[in-house]
């Protein structure tokens, strides 16, 4: 089963996330901060982690940046998550590591797609 770490601090997205992933076969673990998701990126070493850039203690683009820089962590795919759809927000992403960006409010099958995209997955519905 592929594992995806949710970093998310809203309880409502992560919720509505999680029930939504895990309905389509996929295991979620979630970290409510990024301090947290580094740990569990390095602890559980997920397929895909679905990072939101906006959290507490450490905000997703750091780290973002500490997960690519550890040689363990490196290669999981990270697709930023931000309702700061702002001009060059997708470049900073890229640059932080992230390996696709998407915007809030999540569109789910927009969403499944990178998904799918970053695991080299069937696009197929």
């Amino acid at each position: 089963m592929i594992t995806i770490l949710l970093v998310e601090d809203n309880e409502l997205n992560r919720d509505m996330l999680s029930r939504r992933l895990e309905s389509r076969g996929y295991h979620v673990l979630i970290a409510v901060d990024g301090k947290q998701g580094v740990h569990m990126a390095k602890s559980e070493v997920p397929d895909l982690i679905l990072m939101d850039m906006s959290l507490p203690v450490l905000d997703g683009w750091e780290a973002t940046r500490l997960i690519k820089a550890a040689a363990e962590t490196q290669a999981i795919p990270i697709i930023a998550l931000t309702a700061h759809a702002m001009t060059g927000d997708r470049e900073r992403a890229l640059e932080a590591g992230c390996n696709d960006y998407d915007t809030k409010p999540i569109e789910f099958t927009r969403l499944l797609q990178k998904i799918r995209a970053c695991l080299n997955q069937d696009t197929g519905a």
